[in-house]
């Protein structure tokens, strides 16, 4: 029994401070896109399996280990979320957004993946992502970028990331590099991990992000994918990086940062830190142009990122940029004898109508009740005893002072806009 009382393995209950501190970053964030252009939707927390199977591929340890698929009661085989990129564009084409192309969009909610949890890393957690469809010009890659970074330099992040940036090239770039690279690995299947060996018919790039000691050896070797630009490769990155830096946006070329879906062309990016330990990576994207067509959509280019809202929070607190939390009440109301309390109640309720995040406490004494809005972080107090009672007052204290006065009770919330 006691079991069941916990939390499940990989999830926890987000309190007032957890949750206050995922709601700054979720809203700053918001805040920033909104500023490029970007509006806030959001997509149902379970698709039909396909939308996610189809688009994250049959050999992806997302599909074949980490998501919640489950069949309801109708026999339709569903899968909670494991990322929202597919479910976005899912409603771009069934919504007939394409007709507001370039569609931009903000999201911010909880996703699942059946991992072994680490600090970092849960079975629920949450994510903020924006995505960017029907625009395929390098400028697009440049403002995705950009607004990441500001994004993290408006959380405070600045100095703690590094842009990671590299190009997979266009789709007949990939496909030279995917010939190099296959011939490249059939010649030293002998030292591949279980997992590459699967991946090396359908999706060999995947291998490139091998953490296995013995793929790393194996792909150190490997063909070079800028190797296989071709002019039009070469002259998109080459805008891209030449646009970041017009921004002032720093980033590190790094020829081994890849994703290994094949709808993933031209740019993909991260920003890492080495503050929190394996888990480097906080925020991550990139170009996508074959997505919406392999769902069923028209050919569309499409480019976004997404950010794990633990990881900035936990990189936020270790260096000391998360603000604290708001005071739970502004004013509190203190009735200082049991007769004075249905005046306080009255007062406290027409307090929370003028807009003042307002306390009074079930019971107890006055001192007690003193003592509980000092630590609800309460600057003001409104005390209320028999001689206030009798006079038609109330004695407005500042907490943080000790400066009191008396004022009448109908001037009361006049009086206290004047005190800010």
């Amino acid at each position: 029994m006691a079991q069941a009382l916990q939390p499940v393995r990989g999830t926890h209950d987000l309190l007032a401070d957890d949750f206050a501190a995922h709601q700054h970053v979720a809203l700053t964030a918001q805040t920033i896109a909104g500023r490029y252009g970007y509006a806030r939707v959001d997509s149902p927390i379970f698709e039909f399996s396909d939308v996610f199977h189809r688009t994250l591929g049959d050999t992806s340890d997302v599909v074949t280990k980490e998501t919640y698929t489950f069949d309801d009661r109708g026999g339709e085989s569903l899968t909670l979320r494991p990322e929202f990129t597919a479910a976005i564009v899912r409603g771009y084409i069934s919504n007939g957004l394409q007709q507001f192309a370039p569609y931009k969009c903000f999201y911010h909610g909880p996703a699942f993946r059946y991992e072994r949890p680490q600090k970092g890393r849960l079975r629920q957690f949450h994510q903020i992502g924006a995505e960017l469809l029907g625009a395929a010009e390098p400028t697009a890659d440049v403002e995705m970028i950009a607004m990441a970074a500001h994004m993290l330099e408006s959380f405070g992040l600045k100095n703690a990331v590094t842009l990671q940036l590299n190009s997979l090239g266009d789709t007949a770039s990939r496909a030279d590099y995917r010939n190099a690279l296959v011939a490249y690995l059939m010649d030293h299947q002998g030292s591949l991990s279980e997992d590459s060996l699967k991946r090396l018919e359908k999706n060999p790039l995947r291998i490139l992000d091998s953490k296995d000691a013995g793929d790393q050896d194996v792909v150190a070797n490997a063909p070079r994918l800028s190797d296989y630009f071709n002019d039009a490769s070469k002259e998109f990155f080459t805008r891209v990086l030449e646009g970041l830096s017009a921004l002032g946006v720093e980033a590190n070329v790094n020829n081994t940062l890849v994703r290994g879906l094949d709808y993933y062309s031209h740019t993909v990016f991260e920003f890492t830190t080495t503050m929190l330990g394996a888990q480097g990576t906080v925020l991550a994207g990139g170009r996508y142009d074959g997505l919406v067509e392999l769902m069923g959509g028209p050919a569309t280019a499409g480019i976004g990122f997404a950010a794990g809202v633990e990881r900035l929070v936990a990189l936020m607190q270790e260096i000391g940029t998360m603000p604290t939390r708001a005071p739970v009440a502004d004013v509190a109301v203190v009735p200082m004898q049991e007769s004075a309390e249905a005046t306080a109640w009255g007062i406290a309720q027409a307090l929370r109508h003028a807009g003042y995040k307002t306390d009074i406490a079930y019971k107890g004494k006055g001192g007690k009740r003193l003592q509980r809005a000092d630590k609800l972080g309460a600057t003001l107090a409104v005390v209320l005893g028999d001689d206030e009672l009798h006079a038609g007052t109330a004695t407005i204290k500042n907490l943080k002072d000790g400066t009191q006065h008396t004022v009448p009770q109908d001037q009361l919330i006049s009086v206290l806009r004047t005190l800010g």
